[in-house]
């Protein structure tokens, strides 16, 4: 975790990880300036495990949320979550795992798909992504693609 990270962390209503915490310290260091809701992801520890769930889903505000760490993308959804996203799709789903940034739309369930890529310091990107954006209401606005260099 450092500053540059943590400046934007200190202007969040709150932070949503979509797994790969690596260290409780990361979650640490978020949760001193604002709450956290997150996922494991498949490089997270037993202790890590127990405290965050595969799959978190909730409201915020009037938008349905779906967080998972390896969830695909439209029309490449993982397997174990294929037939629950097509009968019961939420408004915004969030998936890591890749390392690569992308948002884009389901035409064919209406959500708004979203990976951050990857903010922390290991692993095969080149650059450090996360997103931010505002959810007011029903309406999800103001994505901004925020650059680290590693």
């Amino acid at each position: 975790m450092d500053d540059k990270i943590l400046k934007y962390v200190k202007q969040a209503d709150e932070v949503w990880h979509a797994g790969d915490i690596g260290k409780r310290e990361v979650i640490t260091a978020i949760e001193t300036l604002t709450p956290v809701k997150g996922v494991y992801g498949n490089i997270d520890d037993a202790k890590i495990r127990q405290e965050f769930p595969l799959h978190n889903r909730f409201y915020c505000e009037g938008v349905e949320v779906w967080i998972t760490h390896i969830g695909g993308y439209p029309g490449r959804y993982n397997s174990e979550i294929r037939s629950e996203i097509y009968a019961n799709p939420p408004k915004l789903f969030i998936s890591g795992h890749s390392h690569i940034l992308k948002v884009m739309h389901d035409k064919k369930t209406g959500l708004l798909h979203m990976n951050p890529g990857a903010a922390g310091i290991y692993g095969f990107h080149q650059v450090r992504t996360m997103l931010r954006f505002v959810i007011e209401g029903e309406t999800i606005r103001d994505l901004e693609v925020v650059e680290f260099k590693k």
